[in-house]
């Protein structure tokens, strides 16, 4: 619209300035007659302009986050962030979301800094990599790296004039945390012993990682209605969650038939796994070559930008486009965007690989190529830069200098000869670091918790630590269990996945007293053993809770059929049969 008082050149004269403030006066107020306004040509129109939208939703309609990206694209906030670093201040409340764009996170009231979340594609990183992590947590951070559940390393307490430097320094080290955070696509996760995996079908590490450049390389593939993640199974024995992502490629093989397609290894494309929500992954139908991934996934994404929700942040997953459209006109609307056709082949035609081995990241393996790789347990996902240097080292002088992150917060060090074995496990020992793990030490997982995360309700980190030390030293399991301590509903610790899956509460105490407590549900897990956890008990103050565990585990031990693992034992019985085995 034309402003009344239009701020005109000083070259008019002062009669031309009359004319023209009476010309478009007399313009706003001729009733009922449109109102001049600009063209996209930069020229006068009476004619309507047509309603600004974002991928068809109208501005007014979008929610506070989408109003943010669309006022300013994330990425575009390095000057704001250099200007900010010189004044030595944090984000302001926009600035803080877009922020997260470039893997940087303002804590607040969690903490009074920031938080850098890394991109390792496929969990892989380099030694000198690694030591370079080490060193932006003890020049600018808090000292120590935290693995997270999708393979990638996060730091604390970095103060607001260090976040330019930071990024920097992460991109001398040949990494990045673009995109690591906000609306994006996620690190792209992949089964950690690919490529040296006896029993995987394919090392799905170059596609992983050409997917992740991709990703990076288009900016067209930043700003989504919500956060998504991928995951590339090879069929090893190793488990990636990949039927908790909202892109699972599960490899199989297909043997010779009459059905039309050749031979060989391919990827089932398992959609829309959001196990927050209670859903797994389910296979969609479709078959693709190894090649084909990427610009599926690259195809399919931008139609969830352009029709994903931008008006209820709760309902803008993938899972729930696909909700509303169905998989059909979902993958048709996805056919038109590649420029060949994707296969579509009966699951139950293909070859599915092995069942994953539990606990199997942990411990010393042996590889393809005669080589090892051990596996490390590392308590409460939380490294000091002298255990990481520890473990370049090693890499180094007994590897190919290359380390494997997992989705279950260990890391594995591989391609280690027989002969180094008792060598490098004594220098583990010795920097206090460990590759032996109990059956329920080697599945504990745990969120930041409210140390350091603002929607957290209890201390995760250090509750899970306790936990693994307590049971530890009551019991002598023979079948490995996993537990998973998350701190609120948006379980990054993925609770529902959990042989024991814990949820953070408030919990009011008879006295009137607020305490850290848990909702507590049994017999999840994934990939095989695929099934939500049920809750089983409500709001649990935690020093209620390893006597529980305590009563629940013997009562597994003295019920179970046989040598039958956690999870069969506790989907064998109700709720109410579990609950009252507690209390015998």
């Amino acid at each position: 619209m034309i402003e009344m008082n239009p701020p005109f050149d000083a070259d008019f004269s002062e009669d031309q300035k009359a004319y023209l403030s009476g010309f478009f006066s007399g313009a706003l107020h001729r009733g009922n007659v449109p109102l001049l306004s600009m063209n996209a040509q930069g020229q006068f129109s009476d004619q309507p302009q047509p309603e600004q939208t974002v991928y068809g939703t109208p501005i007014e309609d979008l929610c506070r986050e989408e109003l943010i990206k669309h006022d300013r694209n994330g990425l575009d906030c390095f000057d704001q962030m250099m200007a900010n670093a010189e004044q030595g201040i944090f984000p302001d409340a926009e600035e803080m979301f877009r922020y997260k764009f470039h893997g940087l996170f303002y804590v607040t009231p969690a903490q009074e800094s920031l938080m850098l979340r890394a991109r390792m594609a496929g969990g892989v990183i380099r030694s000198a990599q690694l030591r370079g992590m080490a060193e932006i947590a003890e020049d600018w951070g808090n000292g120590f790296n935290d693995i997270t559940t999708r393979a990638n390393l996060q730091i604390r307490e970095i103060m607001p004039e260090n976040a330019p430097r930071v990024l920097m320094k992460l991109a001398d080290l040949g990494l990045t945390s673009q995109g690591a955070g906000a609306d994006n696509v996620r690190n792209i996760t992949a089964s950690p012993t690919s490529g040296f995996d006896p029993n995987e079908l394919i090392d799905v590490m170059p596609y992983a990682h050409a997917l992740h450049h991709c990703i990076l390389k288009n900016r067209d593939l930043y700003g989504l209605p919500r956060k998504f993640n991928i995951a590339y199974d090879s069929g090893g024995t190793i488990s990636v969650c990949a039927d908790t992502n909202d892109i699972g490629f599960q490899a199989v093989r297909v043997a010779a038939d009459d059905h039309g397609v050749e031979p060989g290894v391919y990827f089932r494309m398992q959609l829309c796994g959001i196990t927050g929500h209670k859903q797994f992954a389910s296979d969609c139908g479709v078959l693709l070559k190894p090649s084909e991934t990427l610009p599926v996934s690259a195809a399919l994404i931008r139609v969830f930008i352009e029709n994903g929700n931008r008006t209820d942040r709760k309902k803008a997953r993938l899972k729930y486009l696909v909700d509303d459209w169905g998989v059909e006109k979902f993958l048709d609307h996805v056919q038109q965007k590649l420029a060949f056709p994707m296969r579509r082949f009966s699951l139950e035609k293909c070859e599915v690989p092995a069942a994953k081995q539990r606990h199997g990241h942990l411990g010393i393996h042996p590889q393809t190529d005669g080589n090892f790789y051990i596996g490390l347990v590392i308590p409460a996902a939380r490294m000091n830069g002298k255990q990481m240097r520890v473990i370049a080292d090693l890499a180094d002088t007994f590897g190919k200098g290359e380390i494997r992150l997992t989705v279950w917060q260990n890391l594995l060090i591989p391609h280690i000869a027989a002969t180094s074995l008792e060598t490098v496990k004594t220098a583990l020992r010795k920097a206090g670091l460990s590759y032996e793990a109990s059956a329920i030490t080697g599945g504990l997982v745990a969120c930041t918790g409210n140390r350091g995360c603002k929607y957290a309700a209890a201390d995760t980190k250090g509750h899970v630590r306790f936990l693994g030390e307590f049971l530890d030293q009551q019991f002598h399991l023979d079948q490995p269990i996993n537990i998973h301590l998350t701190g609120c509903n948006h379980s990054c610790a993925q609770h529902y996945i959990g042989d024991i899956g814990m949820m953070a509460v408030k919990v009011k105490t008879e006295s009137g007293e607020m305490r850290e407590g848990y909702n507590i549900a049994l017999g999840g897990g994934v990939d095989q053993d695929q099934a939500i956890a049920r809750e089983v008990w409500k709001s649990v103050a935690f020093e209620d809770i390893p006597p529980l565990l305590t009563r629940l585990l013997q009562a597994y031990l003295a019920h179970r059929e046989a040598s039958e693992n956690f999870t069969v034992f506790s989907r064998r019985h109700s709720a109410e049969q579990l609950r009252e085995l507690c209390h015998e």
